[in-house]
């Protein structure tokens, strides 16, 4: 019977020492399980008919012409509703070229400039007259040699007009006709201060200094 005790007592102790935490101390705050090495990040674990999640597509914004992001066209659809001219008795190819011209609208000024990173006037006209395999001479005094020169009244959308901005009796501007109203002539040209844009013959300052029609494509193309 003493023996049995023994045993029983000897057992409750086994258990006792088996049962003691082996920490001092309980751990509850995350700070501190991370210091003694404890902290481990917890996994997420996904349901079988979870689907994967997807990330938000932020919308694309709407590019604008002052991004003065151009891109060119060479050729176009009959269908193409981008004509800058109300001329009804233009050709479809003088369309085209009007168009091509269009597509640099708002690049910046370049003094020996030819592509949309920047253009001058006469680097603008060469430019698109040789996206049609025409060449034309480098500055607008040369290009004004070209060609057959105009009265005012026959100036037809196509043609190329000069100035003389300078205050000298030289040609030093050029510029591509894109519509004609009655006595009022529309031009595609790039100037210094705004890069290229749309002018008009009826603005007092191209006014006072027109110069010279040219007709530097051939009668076919009208």
């Amino acid at each position: 019977m003493q023996k049995l005790k023994f045993i029983s007592f000897f057992t409750f102790l086994i258990l006792l020492v088996s049962c003691k935490p082996t920490n001092s101390v309980i751990v509850t705050n995350k700070d501190e399980a991370i210091k003694k090495g404890i902290y481990s990040t917890p996994v997420a674990h996904k349901k079988p008919n979870d689907k994967p999640s997807q990330k938000a597509v932020k919308p694309v914004a709407e590019t604008t012409k002052k991004d003065k992001t151009v891109t060119k066209k060479s050729v176009l659809n009959e269908s193409d509703n981008t004509v800058y001219t109300d001329n009804s008795n233009v050709s479809y190819y003088v369309k085209q070229l009007i168009n091509n011209a269009m597509q640099y609208n708002g690049v910046r000024y370049r003094g020996g400039g030819t592509t949309t990173e920047g253009m001058d006037c006469s680097g603008l006209v060469t430019t698109v007259f040789k996206s049609y395999d025409i060449s034309l001479p480098r500055s607008s005094f040369d290009m004004a040699k070209v060609g057959k020169k105009l009265n005012r009244n026959d100036i037809q959308v196509g043609d190329l007009v000069f100035f003389k901005t300078n205050g000298k009796k030289v040609i030093n501007h050029v510029g591509l006709v894109t519509e004609i109203k009655d006595d009022e002539i529309i031009f595609i040209h790039s100037t210094t201060q705004r890069g290229v844009i749309l002018s008009s013959t009826k603005e007092p300052y191209y006014q006072r200094t027109f110069a010279q029609a040219n007709r530097v494509l051939s009668e076919d193309y009208f």
